[in-house]
């Protein structure tokens, strides 16, 4: 006798004939949300850990934020970049509040801020002779799928099949100074490079790297572009992923420019590129645009992000938690033969397995929380960074349980 079709093998099914099959999907159907839970069309709950790739940073359906998007929904929706907005200007003050004096470009997505970022540091480089237009980043990074950013995306698996590369992009290996400084020519106009390697596997630097990679920028007059579309917004327990780089004598190491996206919007689409005011002087009318970016719902949302995270104190929640996790994990006896390593910052944790784990995301699935494993054997941890305290404890211990078991 066949089983009669639950609501979700029919809303699969029609999913099925009318969307395209670029996503790996769980045959799971998501339906409802509320703080660090999730529910699926059968009623199951979810502890969500992985928060929509870092998206929804404050969880699902925060208050402030339903309440922000709605009363802006009945004031403003959308005008287009011909005219001021408020929105726009309370969101850019609140970056130069928490991250460096600088001037903002509103798009959708962060490959789109990370284009926006390219386009700036080429007419910067325009300004040499001879003219400058090569961007190094690093391999392991992931930077969008847009044809430029798969180019400078130092990963082989993304760039397959859409070959000839965007000319003006290499990689070198992270973490190695001496080969990024011996890969800089006179054509070459910035290094890109994310805080925290997300998609490559929480990958850290050595302490100095950053510092003497602005160095090295500042000395061939380069620009710096810190890819923050993962780190941003409170995730590592700093409002940015780069406030944990120090100089020797203890100064911050500053972009020229920082690309952000994913958190920004709290799951509404927000990306944003924030440039020194000397560099972005350069993107005057005509040379770039994005019709929809800066919408004054999403922007409001995206301000109201900032003031929850200051209010609740929310950077130094996510940093205690992660701090928690790192030393948990790590002595987690159940699952020592098993792990290589623990890393990250804040709530951007990854767990490396000594041998890719067999369907592991399936597995925590079933047991009720939501993970994602990246470069085969790393399982990425980023929930809402507002999560409890007692929902985190729960959800590593699911976790250890699912390696232990596996």
């Amino acid at each position: 006798m066949i089983p009669a079709p639950t609501e979700t093998t029919q809303l699969i099914d029609r999913a099925t004939r009318v969307l395209i099959g670029n996503y790996a999907r769980i045959p799971t159907v998501m339906v409802r949300g509320r703080g660090s839970h999730l529910w699926d069309a059968e009623g199951r709950e979810y502890l969500d850990l992985f928060a929509g790739f870092g998206g929804c940073v404050l969880g699902h359906c925060h208050p402030a934020l339903v309440a922000a998007a709605t009363e802006q929904a009945q004031k403003l929706w959308h005008v287009g970049n011909t005219y001021h907005t408020v929105p726009q200007i309370e969101l850019a003050e609140r970056l130069n509040r928490f991250a460096f004096p600088g001037q903002a470009f509103f798009c959708h997505s962060g490959a789109e801020a990370n284009e926006a970022a390219c386009k700036l540091a080429r007419l910067a480089g325009n300004e040499h002779s001879p003219k400058r237009w090569k961007i190094i980043s690093l391999n392991k990074s992931f930077h969008g799928r847009t044809m430029a950013m798969i180019a400078a995306t130092g990963n082989s698996a993304v760039k397959a099949g859409f070959e000839p590369a965007t000319p003006g992009f290499m990689q070198v290996e992270p973490g190695n100074f001496d080969a990024l400084a011996s890969a800089v020519d006179d054509e070459t106009t910035a290094v890109l490079m994310e805080p925290i390697q997300g998609e490559g596997g929480i990958n850290t630097y050595p302490a100095d790297y950053a510092a003497r990679v602005r160095q090295l920028c500042d000395q061939r007059k380069m620009s710096l572009i810190f890819d923050e579309v993962w780190t941003g917004c409170g995730r590592t327990g700093n409002w940015f992923g780069h406030q944990s780089f120090r100089t020797a004598d203890g100064k911050p190491v500053i972009p020229d420019l920082m690309t952000l996206g994913k958190a920004m919007g709290g799951g509404l689409p927000v990306g944003v590129m924030f440039a020194r005011p000397e560099i972005a002087r350069l993107l005057v009318p005509g040379k770039h645009g994005c019709t929809l970016g800066g919408n004054p719902i999403c922007m409001s949302v995206a301000r109201t992000i900032f003031d929850v995270i200051e209010r609740e104190n929310l950077l130094a929640h996510a940093k205690d938690l992660g701090e928690y996790a790192v030393a948990h994990l790590a002595a987690e006896k159940s699952i020592q033969s098993k792990l290589h390593s623990v890393r990250g910052q804040g709530l951007f944790l990854g767990i490396e397995l000594k041998e890719p784990p067999v369907k592991f995301v399936e597995r925590a699935l079933g047991v009720g929380i939501i993970t994602n494993v990246t470069a085969q054997k790393v399982i990425r941890l980023a929930p809402p960074i507002n999560i409890a305290k007692s929902d985190w404890q729960r959800g590593l211990d699911l976790v250890v349980q699912t390696i232990a078991e596996g």
